[in-house]
């Protein structure tokens, strides 16, 4: 095995501690008889254990070899993966780099481990080649990525020792979902890192879709027509969704996200005390081929808060323009974002109807920012009744509308009035009751 790896060029960068590495390095010891067969013994446990770590992440089933060198393939972001992400691969020297790396790939897929166990011992690698995991809830795995993996997996294997075949399958996979962790999730938050700022999956996004959303057809209609002009490379414009809470602003955003996944459309939750990454989020996306929406729910600054400057700087006006693959979706209850106080409102101009206060038109300029504003407000009692009934006739509950409603009615005077939210939790509630 080492000396398939050493002729890798291209996916030949990860770091030592992968366990293609440690194995690849166990196998030369091994052969040159350069340490004890109780340490290589110790050694191939502790890989076997990382595989199985792995595996119970990601859901890996079947062959977890296969699963694990698929996983390689599709996570490592290297000039090819990347210049191949979302477009597919064209013509150029790099790809003779490639096909000797796919190569080399298709013999690890390959590789007969019989040897290894019979020196050591041992039959743990058999048993990783012929898995049967134990079922899992979706929460606890990573489905999405799970999924993905091992339908590649199964048309590498089917691939066998034909490199063409094997070659258009991976770049297949990387024009159709990218390549790392980009190409795998949908949605990001961001974290603190040495170099800048990291970004951390949101494994388990709401898998909501806009027709989940009852109600709110037009505020839906402006979301959507915004965003594929954006995924399609069209002009599009930065998104405030505000209005009333519980309303499906959040939810609206969430839903676009998994409409557009296909398409290259990925999401990038930032929280207010973040802004100051905001161009370092960017440097490190500018040049991806996906389309990011940078995502702020509830928006809103007190008076003393600064935040917004740093906002604003990045929408429109900075130095340095935003790139043409990142927008701005944030959600509000304010429709003005920034607390004003009638200190601001002191040399107003009534007769005009102007603002001459440089405070309140600083405040004011930021939700100017948001080419579209689209208002989500609390329905009438009517409305609320038909998206109880939507929800309870789509959750299976067989009760009749009169008995339905009355209920409702009754529900959302006790919790929090009449809302799309509330809707959603009186459903909850009568499904908790029949369990």
């Amino acid at each position: 095995m080492d000396h398939i790896v050493s002729e890798l060029i291209l996916y030949g960068d990860m770091p030592q501690d992968a366990v293609l590495m440690q194995l690849s390095d166990i196998c030369r010891h091994l052969r040159e008889h350069t340490a004890s067969k109780d340490e290589l013994v110790m050694r191939v446990y502790k890989q076997v254990k990382r595989l199985l770590i792995i595996a119970t992440d990601y859901g890996f089933d079947k062959n977890l070899w296969h699963n694990y060198l698929t996983f390689l393939l599709i996570t490592n972001e290297n000039p090819f993966s990347i210049t191949c992400e979302k477009v597919g691969a064209g013509d150029g020297s790099v790809n003779h780099f490639a096909r000797n790396d796919f190569r080399a790939f298709q013999e690890l897929f390959a590789y007969d481990f019989t040897w290894i166990e019979r020196e050591l011992g041992t039959d743990c690698f058999s048993r990783l080649s012929d898995y049967r995991a134990i079922a899992k809830p979706e929460l606890m795995y990573n489905k999405n990525v799970s999924e993905k993996v091992q339908a590649l997996s199964a048309q590498l294997e089917a691939a066998g020792d034909d490199t063409d075949a094997f070659f258009d399958c991976v770049t297949e996979f990387y024009r159709r979902y990218g390549v790392g962790m980009f190409g795998l999730n949908k949605a990001f938050r961001i974290a603190p890192a040495p170099s800048g700022v990291a970004f951390r999956p949101i494994n388990n996004m709401d898998k909501v879709m806009l027709d989940d959303l009852i109600g709110y057809e037009i505020q839906k209609k402006k979301l959507v027509d915004n965003t594929r002009a954006f995924v399609e490379g069209r002009r599009a414009n930065n998104v405030l969704l505000f209005g009333d809470s519980g309303t499906g602003k959040s939810t609206s955003v969430k839903a676009i996200v998994n409409e557009f996944y296909e398409q290259g459309l990925r999401m990038i939750e930032i929280y207010k005390h973040q802004f100051q990454d905001l161009s370092n989020v960017i440097a490190q996306i500018k040049n991806r081929n996906y389309r990011f929406i940078i995502y702020m729910d509830d928006l809103s600054f007190e008076e003393f808060e600064v935040e917004y400057k740093f906002l604003k700087a990045v929408i429109e006006g900075g130095v340095e323009t935003r790139p043409e693959n990142v927008l701005i979706y944030a959600t509000s209850n304010r429709r003005h974002l920034i607390k004003e106080t009638w200190n601001d409102r002191d040399d107003v101009e009534i007769s005009q109807g102007m603002h001459r206060s440089d405070t309140m038109e600083e405040k004011l300029s930021l939700v100017n920012r948001f080419g579209v504003t689209i208002n989500y407000s609390k329905p009438g009692q009517k409305e609320y009744f038909r998206i109880v009934s939507g929800l309870a006739r789509r959750a299976g509950i067989a009760m009749d509308d009169e008995a339905l409603h009355a209920e409702a009615n009754k529900w959302e005077l006790s919790h929090g009035g009449i809302s799309g939210r509330t809707a959603q939790q009186f459903v909850d509630y009568l499904l908790g009751q029949e369990a």
